[in-house]
């Protein structure tokens, strides 16, 4: 399913609940989520990785700090029950200690997002704020990502040095 712009308002951080430092791939999780039953529908995959037929994240941040698209940001992800359409969902390799290159990548991730978001929704001559949370913010049962959101941003996106894998 497709969305417009003015349609996604949060950006939802998760982790893929790895082994922290271990390398995992987008064709891992996209066989992880397969499993689970979802599916991209075929028209999204022609825009976007089309090899990938299940998974449920926008981004996912490996642990050399590369960035790699999975969903489409058009694309309704499958990454937060209940909240998937207005979110785009960004995956942290890892569980609660991310190497520096991944705080980094995710901080230019957000910041370009956000950058995308507020050139193409502007209300009047204020832009939209976009809100960043992790995804125990939206599901209380969940521990993802393995550090706090709200947290971070309020240390100006420093993370703490129990949260960074040497």
């Amino acid at each position: 399913m497709f969305r417009s712009l003015d349609q996604i308002g949060t950006l939802i951080i998760h982790c893929a609940d790895t082994p922290n430092g271990r390398w995992t791939t987008v064709d891992e999780i996209d066989d992880w989520h397969r499993a689970r039953g979802w599916k991209r529908g075929e028209a999204e995959r022609k825009l976007c990785q089309p090899e990938l037929t299940s998974i449920g994240y926008q981004f996912v941040i490996y642990t050399d700090g590369m960035v790699m698209p999975g969903r489409g940001i058009f694309e309704v992800g499958a990454h937060a029950a209940g909240y998937n359409t207005p979110s785009i969902g960004i995956c942290l390799i890892g569980r609660d200690a991310f190497r520096m290159a991944q705080w980094d990548a995710l901080k230019r991730k957000i910041a370009e997002l956000k950058e995308e978001l507020a050139r193409g929704v502007k209300v009047g001559s204020f832009v939209r704020e976009i809100k960043i949370i992790g995804h125990r913010q939206v599901n209380p049962a969940k521990t993802c990502p393995g550090f706090d959101v709200p947290d971070w941003l309020a240390a100006g996106m420093v993370p703490k040095a129990k949260h960074v894998l040497q």
